[in-house]
């Protein structure tokens, strides 16, 4: 489940939940690698990656798109397993709380995920549109 290096890895997430961008601002905050890229689901990227792989079309989750360094195959992590994946590369504190999470079954833990997408909206706000990335971060948005 986690991003090892020799792996190219990319973030869906949905560029208009509030929630979404806050846990985007929390990744760049404490990412000392700086090789995790980012892509919102309104994107091309995004729109392409879906269509390859239509099991995620109606996904409500954060994805995770892994490739390996050779480009021989390709890993899709969705719900509580993305978010134990970009735990484990952080780092930190955010993988022993990746650490706790395995603790949790996968159906319990997707459930509680599930359960938190359903109400994002209401809980952390939409955005009207996909935030804009510092000149910094930039480098690291696909589209």
């Amino acid at each position: 489940m986690t991003l090892t290096d020799g792996q190219h890895a990319v973030l869906l997430y949905d560029g208009l939940c509030g929630f979404c961008d806050r846990t985007i601002q929390f990744i760049f905050a404490h990412d000392t690698k700086r090789t995790l890229q980012f892509a919102a689901l309104q994107g091309e990227f995004a729109a392409r990656a879906l269509h390859e792989t239509p099991a995620l079309r109606d996904v409500d989750s954060l994805v995770v798109v892994q490739t390996g360094a050779n480009s021989s195959g390709q890993r899709v992590l969705v719900r509580s397993d993305a978010v134990i994946a970009i735990a484990d590369y952080l780092g930190g504190l955010p993988r022993a709380g990746g650490w706790l999470l395995r603790l949790i079954p996968r159906a319990l833990r997707d459930w509680g995920y599930d359960a938190l997408a359903k109400r994002r909206f209401r809980l952390f706000g939409r955005l009207h549109a996909c935030r804009i990335p510092s000149s910094e971060e930039r480098v690291r948005f696909l589209d």
